[in-house]
């Protein structure tokens, strides 16, 4: 009986050696890994990690190619053919993704880069695709916390902000006023956590590091771009927030919250064109404080 889990990495031993390969021990006639995908200096015996999907032939095959997801991942994928039955998606591999027609939201257009989570296909045992997430995601029982850290992918766009997918399984909300960037959909968020938990397991969903870790972070960023600019910086209470963001990243209030804490431990004077670095044990007798940005 194969021991192998199609449409996922499996670590495999390497059984015979063929002309056109080596065969992959799946404890049954074996898997083929094509000579192209053999590592320098592979031997029989070897433990391989391999990625085992069905070949156009319909074979199960082997490869050390690393596909752009694996089945029970979302991914956002191009549109790279369009027949009646469905579409074809570049997942990174020789062969492409299958999408049915009855897995779409509405017709996928060439080109195009949708949002899909992969499967097995119950009657063909092949890795597809489907459009339909929605109800593959659930808050019904939470897996996180208030405060927790996880990774966010941009689901879509609403009129309060971004749905975001959590962790895979559920959905969560980042509020429009609290992100200062451009978002798009499939986009991976790596640095998240979970602000609240509201009433029927909604999830907030805040982007970037949280408390004492994101404050050190910010005040470390603002000295090391005084540092490299001359020890000036011209940005100050009454900058543009897009202004402050493009160039620190970080918005407005954040911003003026950190340079009040470093005014505070005397490590910049606030003027009125920008904020200047001072030495960590000087203070500059002749700066003229405009304390409104530290409030």
């Amino acid at each position: 009986m194969s021991t192998v889990n199609v449409g996922q990495f499996n670590l495999l031993r390497v059984d015979r050696k063929v002309d056109f390969g080596f065969y992959i021990d799946d404890g049954e006639e074996g898997i083929l890994l094509p000579k192209r995908f053999v590592p320098s200096g592979l031997q029989i015996g070897d433990t391989i990690s391999v990625f085992i999907y069905h070949d156009s032939d319909n074979r199960l095959v082997a490869t050390t190619q690393e596909p752009f997801a694996v089945v029970g991942e979302i991914a956002a994928l191009k549109v790279v053919d369009v027949t009646k039955q469905g579409v074809f998606m570049d997942w990174g591999l020789m062969k492409d993704l299958f999408v049915p027609v009855s897995q779409q939201l509405s017709s996928m257009r060439l080109g195009g880069k949708y949002l899909v989570k992969l499967y097995i296909d119950k009657q063909t045992g092949r890795v597809a695709a489907t459009e339909k997430i929605d109800n593959q995601l659930s808050n019904d029982n939470l897996t996180v916390k208030e405060g927790e850290k996880v990774s966010v992918q941009v689901y879509r766009e609403s009129d309060l902000g971004y749905v975001v997918i959590v962790n895979q399984v559920h959905q969560g909300l980042v509020y429009k006023n609290e992100v200062f960037t451009h978002l798009h959909i499939g986009q991976f968020i790596q640095e998240a956590f979970v602000k609240k938990i509201r009433e029927g397991n909604k999830l907030d969903i805040g982007i970037g590091k949280q408390g004492v870790e994101k404050l050190d972070d910010d005040k470390s960023t603002i000295v090391r771009l005084l540092k490299s600019h001359g020890n000036f910086l011209p940005y100050h209470d009454k900058s543009n927030p897009d202004e402050i963001y493009a160039f620190f990243g970080m918005s407005k209030k954040a911003f003026k919250m950190n340079a009040g804490i470093l005014y505070k431990s005397k490590r910049i004077t606030i003027e009125a064109e920008g904020i200047r670095l001072l030495p960590e044990v000087e203070i500059a007798p002749d700066a003229t404080v405009v304390d409104e940005i530290a409030e």
